[in-house]
């Protein structure tokens, strides 16, 4: 049983208070993906941040305080700040390149107006420079991993989805198993069921340093998270991440829903070795360290593995602004994220 404690949290301040889009509304933190590379935290909003030295993906180092957002970098390749929608990064499994996705949920059949929702890009670490688009379509010129999209389409059999979930593991062929966390499906935006159903495929990483799919994308896992007593929520896949310390996959989930007139937000997370999650076996909910089943208080979106002790929890809260435990404020900024640092407890 896989217990854990607060050791930190906190807002991250995501870009500077009072940033205004286009149409002059406040931007809003919606914090989705975030990924740890030993030194820097990476981290991406589901909405664009305006502004031509910024992107919507960033990164920051962690020091033995939390995050630094005073030493922000952002990510400006062209490529990197078209993609609309980042909902997960992942590692390589031998730490070499860095994954990241967009939530492949919306496309229009007629134009290439929302090709930027539709991206699954690669770079070296360390060198988003080198930034390419896994998967394009298979004529030149056209933006976004189209090829991929029509792969994903296959796979999931249902013409609505939202790809939120991003990880590689150790796997049979090639340099290992890129799973793709399903959060979402059905006939429509308004038409769906939340799902917790993971998809994965083989991969290789060529001499070019992209990604190239070994064999076909294929269901892996799912699961039923009403089958468990403490789980109050119907609830989604909000993000993968492979622990390479303790040979196990974390999946995170989160819902969002009304009782009477309050808006209720939240998560649980989920942990199983490899080798259940290979036999198809039942995850087991992660509890705190009065062994009560961990309920996050906000929309978990993001989850890292820090080292072999700690994992940070990202959160994208929409429009809901209430800070609860992570501040003595009561309310965030538009600019700021909420964030968790957990330990494992022996």
């Amino acid at each position: 049983m896989t217990r854990v404690k607060i050791l930190k949290q906190g807002t991250i301040h995501c870009f500077p208070p009072g940033l205004r889009d286009d149409q002059g509304e406040l931007v809003n933190a919606e914090i989705s993906a975030v990924a740890y590379d030993g030194e820097r935290l990476l981290m991406a909003s589901d909405k664009p941040i305006p502004g031509h030295e910024r992107s919507a993906a960033f990164s920051l180092p962690l020091t033995a305080d939390g995050p630094d957002d005073n030493r922000i970098d952002y990510l400006t390749q062209q490529t990197i700040k078209e993609a609309v929608k980042y909902e997960d990064f992942a590692l390589t499994t031998d730490g070499r390149h860095m994954i990241a996705t967009t939530g492949f949920d919306r496309i229009d059949d007629e134009t290439h107006d929302l090709n930027a929702y539709n991206h699954l890009l690669i770079w070296p670490l360390h060198e988003p420079d080198r930034v390419q688009v896994v998967d394009p379509a298979p004529r030149d010129g056209v933006e976004g991993s189209l090829e991929f999209r029509r792969k994903m389409d296959a796979a999931v059999g249902e013409p609505y989805y939202k790809i939120e979930g991003l990880a590689a593991i150790p796997g049979e062929r090639g340099d290992g198993l890129l799973l793709f966390g399903i959060r979402e499906q059905g006939k429509a935006h308004d038409d769906f069921d939340y799902v917790r159903r993971v998809i994965g495929a083989h991969y290789i990483i060529n001499d070019n340093d992209n990604l190239e799919f070994v064999d076909a994308l294929h269901d892996v896992f799912s699961f039923d998270p009403g089958e468990y007593d403490g789980v109050d929520h119907i609830c989604g896949l909000s993000s993968l991440e492979y622990d390479p310390y303790h040979g196990q996959l974390y999946l995170l989930t989160s819902f969002e829903t009304e009782e009477g007139d309050n808006e209720v937000i939240g998560g649980y997370l989920w942990v199983m070795s490899l080798h259940d999650f290979r036999q198809g076996r039942t995850p087991t909910l992660v509890r705190d360290e009065n062994d009560r089943v961990l309920e996050f208080e906000h929309k978990a979106e993001g989850l890292a593995v820090l080292d072999r002790e700690r994992l940070f929890v990202a959160y994208d809260n929409d429009r809901n602004y209430d800070l609860h435990s992570v501040s003595e404020r009561d309310e965030r900024r538009c600019c700021e994220a909420p964030y968790t640092i957990l330990g494992l407890v022996q």
